[in-house]
């Protein structure tokens, strides 16, 4: 049994977030800054919100020229547009939020590399410069060969290098202590090693099941509303929703002395993706190689996919030059059938926000604010 005093001061509040990445924290900023005098709570299941909010490679993009011309294949242009729309603006709240310092934001270029079968999106740049000059007010891409035999690259694999005008980097790990901080900041309460084991809705509010790892008896918690912010893992909340996880795998070289670029790059409609960190190559990709084997919520790295990561380095981004593996991590997205984030209201008591398609770092900011402003049309 729980004590009067637990009872009374650790089990009720206005407001729960599952979740403590991106969006879950921004979403409990946003419920303070709408209500000042509730209460918020945010739930983590683990140390730290390792899915994907701290386990991605530090891009602050929207959408290389062969991702968006795929997107494209499906999408309308103005869906296309809006998604791109919705990036920039998170990105610009992430940013005002928080501040560049504080996040290491940087903009030291953003390029995608263009071998041979991609060639034909060339023929596109002046198109999607016009598609998304209203977003922008300047053009988005524009070629930059010039800088292949400069950076380093295989001349043989890169044919053409675009230039994306409008992206930059940043750190992750202080973005994450940032957004945690300023959330506390706004009295935002963070209680991590809180598995929810389930929720459901009463008359006068929502009771949040919290797995008990000191006893036998869970946690129940009492809340107004209850906001999930839980992306790939959504699924084991609300089972009905389009929620496919993936899995993405990373690896982080040691220092490699005279490395010739700085940057965010691109290749392969997205695919693969890599950047100068501390002198080092951090180099993330690889799921087309294998969509069924990495739809998965287990966030280890396999033998197949990491031995292709390291051959894109011997191969196409530092040819000739030796290198040595000093980590490997995955972390896990979440997709659907499309692109669009699902921000969507459960009841007029269950909201959420999730499936950002690997564009968390762009969206969640938005999504989190998007959601909150929710709550007064279904109270």
């Amino acid at each position: 049994m729980f004590s009067y005093w637990e009872q009374q001061s650790f089990f009720k509040y206005d407001h729960i977030v599952i979740g403590s990445g991106i969006t879950g924290l921004s979403t409990a900023i946003e419920l303070r800054a709408k209500y000042p005098h509730a209460s918020v709570l945010v739930l983590e299941r683990g140390l730290v919100p390792a899915g994907a909010s701290t386990r991605n490679a530090g891009f602050a993009c929207m959408g290389s020229v062969t991702e968006l011309l795929d997107d494209l294949e499906v999408m309308s242009e103005a869906e296309v547009v809006g998604l791109f729309e919705q990036r920039k603006r998170g990105l610009a709240l992430l940013r005002s939020r928080l501040g560049d310092e504080a996040i290491g934001y940087a903009e030291n270029g953003s390029y995608e590399l263009i071998d041979a079968n991609a060639k034909e999106a060339l023929n596109h740049i002046d198109y999607l410069n016009g598609l998304l000059l209203p977003v922008n007010n300047k053009p988005s891409f524009r070629l930059a060969n010039e800088r292949i035999k400069s950076s380093g690259f295989s001349e043989k694999y890169t044919e053409a290098l675009i230039e994306n005008t409008c992206e930059g980097e940043l750190n992750t790990g202080m973005m994450m202590r940032a957004l945690a901080a300023h959330a506390i900041e706004y009295g935002v309460e963070i209680k991590t090693g809180a598995r929810v084991a389930g929720y459901e809705e009463k008359e006068d509010g929502v009771l949040v099941v919290v797995e008990n790892t000191t006893g036998i008896e869970p946690y129940l918690l009492r809340c107004t509303t209850l906001n999930i912010c839980t992306n790939a893992f959504t699924g084991l909340l609300l089972p009905g929703e389009d929620i496919i996880p993936g899995r993405g795998q990373v690896l982080v070289t040691r220092p490699i002395p005279g490395l010739k670029f700085k940057g965010i790059y691109h290749f392969d409609k997205g695919y693969y993706y890599f950047r100068e960190i501390d002198g080092r190559i951090l180099l993330g990709g690889g799921r087309n190689l294998d969509f069924e084997g990495e739809r998965t919520g287990e966030a280890f790295v396999t033998e197949m996919i990491q031995e292709n990561l390291e051959q894109k380095l011997r191969e196409v981004i530092i040819p000739g030059v030796d290198f040595e593996i000093e980590r490997r991590w995955a972390g896990i997205m979440a997709f659907g059938e499309n692109k669009q984030p699902i921000i969507k209201v459960f009841s007029n008591r269950v909201f959420g926000a999730f499936r950002f398609g690997g564009m968390g770092v762009a969206l969640g900011s938005r999504a989190g604010y998007e959601l909150v402003q929710l709550h007064d049309t279904y109270r």
